[in-house]
């Protein structure tokens, strides 16, 4: 109803020659669960989300944008895939510990069952920047982490339809050739909920899902994260260093549990979690986690918060 409801609306304002901002709504609809402001381009969202940054995890934008020289973007547009090229991941010097999972959103799915036929890495002379699962036309594919759609629409330049989902732990993840989009822009998803159907559209040749795992628009292996095979997570935790944007599967390798100790390093806060705990986890002192994050041996953790470790 609401999709129908705006695209006739579009249809009429551009017969009529209407021009304006893409970023300025041209009408809104009152539903149950708020007012929905509509866009130009076919877009919409919820007013009260008028005005979001496309940030999920303050803690990690943070953390990526404390050194003043790279300044990290994370655009929130709904009409195209990538939306800053320029993010400097290839050049960080030092090692992120991102939590996959935490206490706030710790349900992962795998979006689809079938065997993995291509890996990420160089194919045929040029970068495919995901992982390929086998599927037939009209299978459903499932959100593999809690998120927010961020573009849901047919692609012209390969992808076929597809969907991308930004998800709380900083992570964005794509969906391709899909036969039929099931979520909008903007909305609100669960890991494992329905977003798409299986297909063969776009640059495929046979049914199948193009799955991509992407970190500031850059793209990493999903199998780093993924155990595919046994459909399990391989780690709750992902150490994200320049190594990991490369497309040669043996620098790759590993990497999610090993390279680059002597960067920086940081943990989210999980239920439970306590100082000695994680200094025990981490080989350090409770003295030396204080120190690096100004804090106190009595202070309450906050769950969800990112402390420094190294």
């Amino acid at each position: 109803m609401i999709r129908h409801f705006y695209t006739i609306v579009y249809l009429v304002l551009s017969f009529s020659g209407f021009s304006q901002s893409l970023h300025e709504p041209i009408d809104s609809m009152v539903t149950e669960k708020g007012t929905i402001l509509i866009y130009p381009d076919r877009t919409w969202e919820y007013a009260g989300e008028a005005g979001f940054d496309g940030v999920l995890n303050s803690e990690l934008h943070d953390i990526v944008n404390s050194d003043t020289n790279l300044m990290y973007k994370s655009y929130w547009r709904n009409d195209i895939t990538i939306t800053y090229n320029e993010n400097p991941v290839t050049k960080m010097k030092d090692t992120l510990w991102m939590c996959v999972l935490d206490s706030l959103h710790d349900n992962y799915v795998i979006p689809t069952h079938g065997v993995v036929t291509s890996h990420f890495g160089v194919r045929h002379g040029r970068n495919h920047n995901g992982t390929d699962l086998d599927l037939e036309t009209g299978d459903t594919v499932y959100a593999a982490f809690d998120g927010k759609i961020r573009y849901s629409q047919y692609h012209h330049n390969g992808f076929g339809n597809l969907v991308i989902m930004r998800h709380y732990n900083g992570l964005e993840t794509y969906y391709g050739h899909l036969s039929k989009l099931l979520v909008a822009p903007n909305q609100i998803v669960k890991a494992g909920d329905p977003i798409g159907l299986g297909g063969n559209t776009g640059h495929s040749y046979g049914s199948h899902l193009h799955f991509e795992v992407r970190f500031y628009d850059h793209p990493i292996d999903p199998e780093l994260i993924f155990d595919f095979k046994s459909k399990e997570i391989k780690d709750p935790n992902l150490l994200v260093h320049s190594g990991v944007f490369s497309h040669s599967k043996s620098s790759t390798t590993g990497v999610s549990t090993g390279g680059g100790t002597s960067g920086k390093k940081y943990h989210r806060i999980r239920s439970g979690d306590t100082l000695s705990h994680i200094a025990r986890r981490n080989h350090t002192s409770v003295s030396k986690l204080c120190k690096l994050n100004k804090m106190k041996p009595t202070d309450t953790l906050r769950i969800g918060k990112t402390i420094r470790v190294r």
